[in-house]
C-alpha cells in the first residue's frame, strides 16, 4: 500500500512537472511574439537606410566582405531620432519632414491632452459613480446598470456616422466649437460605462462598516467617502486611469475623423500621414514609432506595481 501511494505521489508531481513545463514554454512563445516587433522596430530605427532596405535582409548591420558577423564594424545610425527632433526641410523635404515637423511640436502633446483629460474625467466621474451604484440602491438600480453594461458592449465605430453628421453640424452652428473638446467629450462617453463597472466591483469589496465606523467617529458622509473608502479603492481608480490613457494614446480612426484642423491631430495620424508620403523613409517612422511609444512604457514602469496590485484584487474580488 505504501509503494502504491508513492508510485501515485511520483506519477503526479511528474505530471505537474511536465504540465509546468508546457506552460512555461507557452509563455516564453507568446512573450517572444509580443516583444519581437518591438525588437524589430528598435533595429530599424538605428539601422541606415541602405541597410534597412538590403535584400536578403540582415538583423544586425554589422558584417563586412569576409565576415558575417563583426562587433566592430556595426553601422548603427541615429539620423531617423535626429529628424524627429530637429527637421532638414533643406536636405529632403520628402523623406518624413511633415512628421518630424510636427511629431514633437503638435502631435504628441495633442495626444497627451487628450489622453490626459480622458483618463481623469473618466476616472473621476466612474469613481463617484461607481460608489453610488455600490452602496445605494435606488428605484430602477438594476435596470440602470444593465443598460449601462449592454452599452459596454457597442463598439465606438458603429457611432463614428452620427458623431461625424454631429460634429459638421456643431462646427457650423456653435460658436466658438472646438474639435479638441469634443473629441475629449466622445472618448469620456466611451470609456466611462466599462470604468463604471470597474470601479463597483472594487468598491463593493470594501466592507461598508469601515464607512460606518468613521460616521460614528463623527466624519461626514463626504469625508467618509474621500477619507476611508477612496484610497482603499485607490488601486483600482489608477487602473481605471491608466487603461483609459493607453487606449486613448493609442486611437487614431476617431480622431482622424472627428477633428478638421491638422494642427488638432494626436500622433497616430502623424504616423499615417507620413506613411500616405510618395517616399516612406523607414528609419524616421521606426524612430517616430519609438518616440510615440516611450510615454506609455515610462508610465507602466512607474505604476506597474499598482495596476499589478489593482489587477490581482480585481481577480480575487470577481
Amino acid at each position: 500500500m505504501i509503494g502504491a501511494g508513492n508510485m501515485a505521489k511520483n506519477i503526479h508531481i511528474t505530471r505537474r512537472i511536465r504540465n509546468n513545463r508546457l506552460t512555461n514554454i507557452a509563455l516564453i512563445l507568446v512573450t517572444l511574439f509580443a516583444i519581437l516587433p518591438i525588437a524589430t522596430t528598435i533595429l530599424i530605427s538605428f539601422k541606415e537606410q541602405a541597410d534597412i532596405t538590403r535584400k536578403p535582409p540582415i538583423i544586425f548591420p554589422c558584417d563586412t566582405p569576409t565576415k558575417a558577423f563583426d562587433l566592430s564594424a556595426c553601422r548603427w545610425a541615429v539620423e531617423g531620432y535626429q529628424r524627429v527632433f530637429a527637421p532638414k526641410p533643406s536636405e529632403n523635404a520628402l523623406l518624413g519632414f511633415e512628421l518630424t515637423g510636427n511629431l514633437i511640436k503638435t502631435y504628441i502633446p495633442n495626444t497627451t491632452l487628450y489622453a490626459f483629460s480622458t483618463a481623469f474625467f473618466v476616472m473621476l466621474l466612474a469613481s463617484l459613480s461607481g460608489f453610488a451604484f455600490s452602496r445605494y440602491h435606488f428605484k430602477g438600480h438594476n435596470a440602470l446598470m444593465t443598460g449601462i453594461f449592454a452599452v459596454t458592449g457597442v463598439p465606438l465605430l458603429t457611432n463614428l456616422l452620427a458623431l461625424y453628421q454631429m460634429a459638421i453640424t456643431m462646427r457650423k452652428s456653435v460658436p466658438f466649437f472646438d474639435d479638441r473638446l469634443f473629441l475629449i467629450f466622445v472618448y469620456v462617453g466611451f470609456f466611462l460605462p466599462i470604468s463604471v463597472w470597474i470601479t463597483k466591483g472594487f468598491f463593493d469589496a470594501i466592507p461598508r462598516e469601515l464607512e460606518e465606523s468613521a460616521l460614528i467617529e463623527g466624519c461626514t458622509p463626504l469625508g467618509a467617502l474621500f477619507r476611508i473608502t477612496m484610497p482603499l479603492a485607490m488601486p483600482g481608480l489608477i487602473s481605471v486611469f491608466l487603461l483609459t490613457f493607453v487606449s486613448v494614446w493609442n486611437e487614431f480612426i476617431v480622431a482622424y475623423l472627428l477633428v478638421s484642423k491638422n494642427e488638432y491631430k494626436p500622433a497616430m495620424f502623424g504616423l499615417y500621414d507620413f506613411l500616405s508620403q510618395n517616399i516612406v523613409n523607414l528609419q524616421v517612422l521606426a524612430a517616430a514609432c519609438i518616440i510615440i511609444a516611450s510615454p506609455i512604457v515610462i508610465l507602466f514602469l512607474f505604476t506597474r506595481r499598482t495596476f499589478f496590485k489593482a489587477m490581482v484584487e480585481g481577480a480575487v474580488k470577481g
